[in-house]
């Protein structure tokens, strides 16, 4: 599997590094519906429409006028979309990565081939335990046909993700996520549950445990997630950090409008359309209120190249309070 080459992870971090006043990584709502429910999962519901695909590619197209690097589709189900490959397609026009985050249940050969043809350079899915029940449907059990499908057909990178804090029960099961995803030649990650407002939600001692086991030390992309954020986190003690997200990191939900994350929506809530370099500097600049205690990853590392840049003065106007319930870092 081909995936995001060196190439293009060496141009996305000279092109960070080189201007403040890039994104460098933009999650794209495409559609708030979801095929599944699991318990846990606050980003999806059951009457949503697609969002037209019309609207979509526009926003793909102003992500590039902003100098976005990395698009990520995501929902929802991103694929319940009948223009998700379309939207992937439009992203790789600009030379943009394009990435997906899924939960795999719609996974055929021919969809594969698909994203294969749209340019789709990595494709992300939660596994959440090995058998399924009354919490979630993302399981070893459920998903193994199409992971093998995946493993056969796709020519784009695959992680599988696994989620810590969903409940005691599930802890070790992670384990065992980790070696099939090994096994068929995909690479895994660990996420810790976060609650309504991105921070952490406990994890108990066999937990942590086995995040420590699952946490690759000979990687430092982990080394530094775990060293810069988990490692506080775990032990319930803030970070230091300056949070970019609304400038290195843009989430645009399905009505089109800029937000810090998933957790903080309403900040800036201003329209993709009319969202500028000017925005971009000024989120940059401002510190973040939920920052100490977030686990957002992708906000994490999108901020990380600018660690050693400047300070930040606090928001002129008071965030909003975090919408949904607890959801997967």
């Amino acid at each position: 599997m081909a995936g995001v080459t060196l190439r293009d992870g060496l141009k996305v971090a000279a092109n960070v590094l080189l201007s403040t006043r890039k994104p460098m990584l933009a999650h794209l709502v495409v559609t708030r519906y979801c095929n599944l429910d699991c318990a846990y999962c606050s980003e999806y519901d059951k009457v949503s429409k697609p969002v037209p695909l019309e609207l979509l590619l526009e926003r793909v197209d102003r992500l590039a006028a902003l100098g976005a690097q990395i698009v990520t589709l995501t929902g929802g189900e991103p694929m319940t979309h009948p223009g998700h490959e379309d939207v992937i397609r439009r992203i790789r026009g600009h030379g943009m990565v394009a990435t997906t985050i899924t939960n795999g249940f719609l996974m055929t050969k021919k969809s594969i081939e698909g994203m294969n043809e749209a340019g789709l350079q990595e494709l992300q899915i939660s596994i959440d335990g090995v058998k399924p029940d009354e919490v979630s449907k993302k399981t070893l059990k459920s998903l193994m046909g199409r992971l093998k499908l995946l493993s056969e057909h796709a020519k784009f990178h695959v992680n599988i993700n696994s989620v810590l804090g969903i409940t005691e029960e599930r802890t070790q099961d992670a384990l065992e996520v980790a070696e099939t995803a090994k096994a068929l030649g995909f690479s895994h990650t660990v996420g810790v549950l976060h609650d309504a407002e991105g921070t952490l939600a406990p994890l108990s001692d066999t937990q942590r445990a086995v995040y420590d086991k699952l946490t690759d030390k000979r990687s430092i992309v982990h080394q530094i997630n775990y060293l810069m954020f988990q490692k506080n986190l775990m032990a319930g003690q803030p970070n230091a950090w300056r949070c970019r997200a609304g400038a290195r990191y843009l989430y645009i939900c399905e009505d089109g409008l800029v937000h810090y994350c998933s957790q903080q929506r309403g900040s800036p809530g201003i329209p993709l359309a009319d969202y500028t370099t000017a925005d971009i500097v000024r989120e940059y600049s401002t510190a973040k209120s939920c920052a100490p205690y977030c686990t957002v990853s992708c906000v994490h590392q999108a901020s990380f190249l600018d660690a050693w840049r400047g300070g930040q003065k606090p928001a002129k106007t008071p965030m909003p309070v975090a919408h949904g319930q607890p959801a997967a870092a």
